[in-house]
């Protein structure tokens, strides 16, 4: 954290075409979105000002090497956690809790992941997404992309029948596209999020826990919510509960 307050700025991994979650805005050029709020809160509880920090837009599949390297100092890309990811990064307290879902045209008889057998699914290299996918449904046809919105293009080009990821993803690609759906269905996975770290900087992660723990009990996370969420998934939940078990 000496480290980062003598630089001037919180660097951040980050995604720019995540609608929603972390994506850039066409007229001003600045990326926003939840995942970007919540840099902007660890960057103010570091140095008093939210905007002191740097975006840097990673993949999904670049954002445990971009930790590890020392690329970034937080990545904050909706990522989940989970028991492998825990071997290689640390995890800061969940932010977020969401679920996996399938995408698919308007008038599509598909209505759950178990409806696409033979069908080709996209998901993003190197995501839950695809793990979960190629696991629970052995009999689709999966298919990659870099990002999610390569999925989209894909799904607009007709060469897949459908999309799985979270749903706030979804959310997200369906406001950008007026013939896809998300049909209604139970969520498959449960996908908490948390922001990423590289494994030494447990500190680090105990001051970001903290900081957490403040927005879920100002409503600063409500907030947060509503500004970005509200409108595609509904009015806010209760924040996540932080489970503390280790810092990796």
């Amino acid at each position: 954290m000496a480290r980062i307050q003598k630089r001037g700025r919180l660097v951040a991994g980050v995604s720019a075409d995540t609608y929603l979650l972390g994506s850039r805005d066409p007229f001003t050029g600045e990326i926003e979105g939840f995942d970007i709020d919540m840099v902007k809160a660890v960057a103010k509880a570091i140095f008093g000002n939210e905007n002191r920090y740097q975006l840097k837009v990673i993949t999904a599949a670049q954002r445990i090497p971009a930790l590890e390297n020392g690329d970034v100092d937080i990545v904050a890309r909706n990522m989940t956690i989970n028991c492998d990811r825990w071997k290689q990064i640390a995890f800061s307290s969940e932010y977020y809790r969401s679920g996996q879902k399938i995408l698919v045209r308007k008038g599509s008889k598909a209505n759950s992941l178990n409806d696409l057998a033979e069908q080709k699914v996209c998901a993003p290299i190197g995501t839950s997404s695809m793990d979960n996918l190629i696991k629970k449904a052995p009999k689709a046809i999966p298919v990659g992309a870099d990002t999610h919105t390569g999925c989209l293009v894909l799904f607009q080009q007709g060469k897949v029948a459908a999309i799985t990821g979270d749903d706030t993803v979804l959310a997200g690609l369906v406001a950008q596209d007026p013939y896809a759906v998300v049909p209604d269905q139970r969520a498959f996975t449960e996908e908490p999020y948390g922001l990423g770290f590289n494994e030494k900087d447990v500190d680090f992660v105990r001051f970001v826990n903290a900081r957490l723990d403040e927005m879920r009990t100002t409503g600063e996370w409500t907030r947060i919510y509503n500004r970005w969420l509200r409108g595609s998934l509904g009015p806010a939940p209760e924040p996540p509960i932080p489970v503390y078990g280790r810092t990796r």
